[in-house]
């Protein structure tokens, strides 16, 4: 399974971190938005669709220290990382199509900027 809920599945998620040399795709959420709770069905879906991604769904009021210093203001925000650093961090429309859109867009090659937080595997730590 390529999608893991950070604040369930976190010792499957220390290991798949450990071991994945793809995009890490990170849902940024929280358990009282609406709106989050209507894109996650959606954003499980994509993981399905995506199997060489790993999507994680994080709850930033269970698992905030997976934010590092960065203040979440809108959701759903979106972080997409590999090995290199962050490919994408920001606000995105909660419609798994775009998305998507983005990760075909998106490799391990792709330009990578120092906005969002740091690595996952390192913050999870």
């Amino acid at each position: 399974m390529n999608f893991l809920d950070a604040q369930t599945q976190r010792p499957e998620l220390a290991r798949r971190l450990e071991t994945h040399d793809g995009l890490v795709v990170a849902c940024y959420c929280a358990a009282w938005c609406d709106t989050c709770n209507g894109y996650r069905p959606g954003f499980a879906a994509l993981a399905a669709r995506m199997p060489e991604h790993l999507l994680v769904w994080i709850d930033i009021e269970e698992s905030e220290e997976l934010l590092g210093d960065e203040d979440i203001e809108n959701f759903p925000t979106i972080l997409v990382q590999s090995g290199r650093g962050n490919h994408f961090y920001g606000v995105m429309l909660p419609h798994p199509e775009h998305l998507e859109r983005l990760l075909q867009s998106l490799d391990i090659s792709s330009s990578v900027a120092p906005a969002g937080p740091g690595s996952l595997r390192d913050l999870l730590s």
